[in-house]
């Protein structure tokens, strides 16, 4: 009888300790496919943040250029206002159009200074010379 239970008790064990091992496979398969799932959501979200990093870099870099169109706009639009109220005097706009326009106000002689005109083939020479063609 002592026979049989120690056969019984080896058999026990051997179950015991195949059950344990076929338990431990499972449990380290399971951790490994944890650590790949684990490891492969780490890597997505490292990418994801170089993104969004470089996505805040290009957005600082718009914002700046957009800030310094802005206030050069600000700038032309004062000097703007500025003009409309320098040409919206009543003097300013009949100096303006007596310069356009070669129109003299009372008690004043217009005198035009022409430059005289070169004949019309002297002009067409020089074009020539000036693009490189020879007659």
């Amino acid at each position: 009888m002592k026979k049989r239970e120690i056969k019984a008790d080896d058999n026990l064990a051997a179950k015991t300790k195949k059950k344990n091992a076929k338990h431990r496979h499972h449990t380290q398969f399971y951790y490994s496919f944890l650590t790949i799932i684990l490891l492969i959501c780490l890597v997505q979200m490292s990418f994801s943040a170089l993104l969004n990093v470089s996505k805040v870099v290009a957005y600082h870099r718009k914002i700046s250029t957009l800030e310094s169109k802005q206030i050069a706009a600000e700038a032309k639009n004062a000097e703007l206002k500025k003009d409309i109220k320098n040409f919206s005097t009543t003097a300013t706009m009949e100096s303006i159009a007596r310069n356009n326009l070669k129109m003299a106000g009372k008690d004043e002689v217009l005198v035009i200074v022409n430059k005289q005109q070169k004949p019309e083939q002297e002009q067409q020479k020089e074009k020539h010379k000036k693009i490189g063609f020879k007659k």
